[in-house]
């Protein structure tokens, strides 16, 4: 087992996409997903690690990275950049995962990326970006695989009090409970939603989409709701399977540091390898 390669993807002048690659011990271009954390996450959260490393043993090559918006650089145990983490808007994230699938096989991962053979993966908040770049006019006849586990269903998850107390403030605030801090989400945030409604739409998307998709979820989410699920699996159209996992949460069970698979993380990651094998390879 190698260690993972890091990388580094500058953006623009002020951003740069840090991540990790996971290459497979099978020579040559090999079928490859890329990772997508969500909010409050980071790519060394919890399971991600041991999923990557885990499709990496099955022959795959892995990306994971942060979003800019995490706030976090690789090492981090909390955010260290509350300033991209307050301004991290639901388009900039879709802008940096089209920006990094553009360069993976290129730039990022170059030699060990086969680029007909290109999936994407993401959790929770992730999850809705991962479908975003499914439907994208780029990618949509190019993705073969999308993978979603615990994904939301609308990035509109405010109430319209709420909305204007954020709008009058300025900001929202928001408690990262895994590690206590307090941390601030700029107006900016809500703007970029409002402006951007129609091409954030989730259930649009799931319309639009055409890559396979399976959508993993916990019966027992207290974050995002099973309905999310079904919500989305109903928008769907073409190749769409659901797996609901019984007593299953957010995270499956997994926690932070990683502690090893639960039986509910065991389900999604044989459900996913299952997958991405019928379609990536």
């Amino acid at each position: 087992m190698s260690a993972p390669i890091p990388f580094v993807l500058p953006v623009d002048e002020q951003r740069a996409l840090h991540g990790l690659i996971h290459a497979s011990s099978q020579s040559g271009r090999r079928p490859t997903i890329v990772i997508c954390h969500g909010f409050k996450g980071f790519m060394e959260w919890g399971f991600f690690p041991y999923l990557a490393q885990l499709l990496s043993d099955r022959g795959l090559t892995v990306v994971r990275f942060n979003f800019t918006g995490s706030g976090m650089q690789p090492g981090d145990a909390h955010v260290t950049d509350e300033g991209a983490f307050s301004s991290a808007t639901f388009s900039r994230d879709l802008d940096e995962l089209i920006f990094l699938l553009a360069a993976v096989g290129d730039t990022v991962a170059a030699d060990i990326v086969d680029r007909d053979r290109l999936g994407v993966l993401g959790h929770s908040r992730g999850g809705g970006t991962a479908l975003l770049a499914a439907a994208h006019p780029d990618w949509s006849e190019s993705l073969r695989a999308l993978v979603t586990w615990s994904a939301i269903s609308t990035f509109d998850r405010f109430s319209a009090e709420d909305k204007e107390i954020w709008r009058q403030r300025g900001s929202t605030p928001i408690v990262n409970a895994r590690t206590g801090q307090e941390l601030q989400i700029d107006r900016l945030v809500l703007d970029d939603l409002e402006a951007r409604l129609t091409e954030l739409d989730l259930l649009a998307a799931a319309q639009r989409r055409q890559a396979p998709w399976l959508l993993v979820h916990g019966e027992d989410d207290e974050t995002v709701p099973v309905t999310e699920a079904r919500d989305l699996a109903t928008a769907a159209t073409g190749n769409t399977r659901v797996v609901l996992i019984p007593d299953a949460g957010h995270t499956l069970g997994a926690v932070h540091p990683f502690t090893g698979p639960t039986p509910q993380l065991i389900t999604a990651l044989n459900a996913t390898q299952s997958w991405l094998r019928d379609y990536l390879e």
